[in-house]
């Protein structure tokens, strides 16, 4: 028995356990390159605004500057994008509420013809 207990101690000393088997050494770690852009001025924020004021110029100035791809400015795209999203959905909104103000108006409108024709009809 103690012959086995022996050669059980050396099996054990002879294996290595899973994670010194293998030598490995963790690559560097890398940072991200930061990207950092100018901001924009309270001047450029202000022409920028004041153009916005400008009907039809607006919405092509929002599309040059949204999709213009200068990585100078970033956050004029990002804002230009969004306030294109948002003219979008005032754009949907606006047909909607047309569509149901108008068909509101049609079936009121056809009503007081129906009700004029009627009382023309009597009087004749």
């Amino acid at each position: 028995m103690d012959n086995n207990q022996n050669q059980f101690d050396q099996n054990q000393q002879n294996q290595q356990s899973p994670y010194q088997q293998y030598s490995y050494q963790q690559p560097a770690y890398q940072q991200p390159p930061v990207h950092t852009e100018p901001p924009m001025t309270v001047g450029e924020w202000l022409l920028m605004m004041l153009i916005m004021i400008i009907p039809c110029v607006n919405i092509v100035m929002l599309f040059i500057w949204a999709f213009s791809g200068d990585p100078n400015k970033v956050t004029r795209a990002n804002y230009c994008k969004a306030m294109l999203i948002w003219v979008l959905i005032g754009i949907v909104l606006s047909a909607i509420l047309g569509a149901t103000l108008g068909a509101v108006f049609a079936s009121f409108f056809d009503e007081i013809a129906s009700e004029y024709a009627m009382i023309v009809g009597a009087i004749l």
